[in-house]
């Protein structure tokens, strides 16, 4: 069966930037297994599959897979399907008006928006499906700085330090006491993610503009290191809740990602904090296509 599939680069404006993502348009009979395959070949962070919604109300159904597993939630994946879903849709009406769209993942039913305006690129949203939680005890500092083939001295600054935290997704979450320290980190020292375990995201201070600096390395998830990862930035709220939290209000957070692999990344991170307390966030980015093609299945 021949099906449609797209590339695109998310999380950026510029093509040959950003998160790259296949998306299959139509998954209707892959089992698990072609799926995986399929994603071995395209050999991307990502692959996502597109279905008929379970609930008719809501808009597609997505399967999400890296080279290695497959995840129950993700956010490049979730950018890019919404911005094309609509595009290929609805395009008329997306340059008129931002289009609300609902995406089946496994974490549960997401809440999208899309948006493109004339000379633009393609641009989504999603709110969080679950706010995020702090789970098992993350691994120790000695450990952390041996496994990235950085020195103890190198994690954590100001009241940061290690932790594990989701948001439908497991991350080790490591700040770095600068962003000398988060270039030298080396993704090739340990496995990170295997047995379908944690992935480890690095951060520091950013400048310019930027809040953070990251790096998400999870070779264990075949993917040595991801240019950016919206579901990292989504357990990242839980991050900036726990060590840094702003007053009530909205706020928005700009994380700057895969610089160091000459793939520059901006995510949008807002909280919406009420009471001292995280009512909801939003992960928002922009999204451009650069290919097309049909795969023969």
């Amino acid at each position: 069966m021949r099906r449609a599939y797209c590339l695109l680069d998310v999380f950026t404006e510029t093509p040959l930037a950003g998160n790259p993502l296949a998306v299959v348009l139509d998954g209707d009979g892959l089992d698990d297994a072609r799926m995986q395959a399929i994603a071995r070949e395209f050999n991307l962070p990502e692959t996502v599959f597109v279905f008929a919604p379970r609930d008719s109300v809501n808009t597609a159904a997505l399967r999400i897979f890296t080279p290695g597993r497959e995840l129950p939630f993700a956010g490049h994946p979730t950018i890019g399907a919404a911005a094309l879903v609509a595009h290929l849709r609805a395009p008329q009406m997306l340059s008129a008006q931002d289009l609300r769209l609902v995406l089946e993942e496994q974490v549960g039913d997401v809440v999208c928006v899309a948006r493109h305006r004339r000379g633009q690129a393609l641009a989504a949203s999603f709110t969080l499906p679950r706010l995020p939680q702090e789970l098992a005890p993350a691994p120790s500092v000695e450990e952390i700085a041996a496994r990235l083939g950085l020195a103890p001295a190198d994690i954590g600054f100001g009241d940061h330090r290690p932790v594990v935290y989701s948001a439908g997704t497991d991350f080790v979450f490591a700040p770095l006491a600068s962003a000398e320290a988060l270039a030298r980190a080396d993704p090739d020292v340990g496995r990170w993610g295997a047995d379908n375990g944690p992935a480890i995201y690095c951060y520091t201070p950013g400048d310019d503009g930027v809040d953070y600096r990251a790096r998400m390395f999870a070779s264990g998830w075949g993917i040595r290191e991801d240019p950016a990862t919206g579901s990292a930035a989504a357990a990242f709220a839980g991050i900036v809740m726990r060590f840094a939290p702003p007053g009530d209000g909205e706020r928005t957070l700009v994380i700057a990602q895969g610089v160091e692999m000459g793939r520059p990344s901006r995510i949008a991170l807002s909280l919406d904090v009420e009471n001292g307390a995280l009512s909801a966030a939003t992960i928002g980015g922009s999204a451009v296509l650069v290919a097309e093609g049909t795969i023969d299945l």
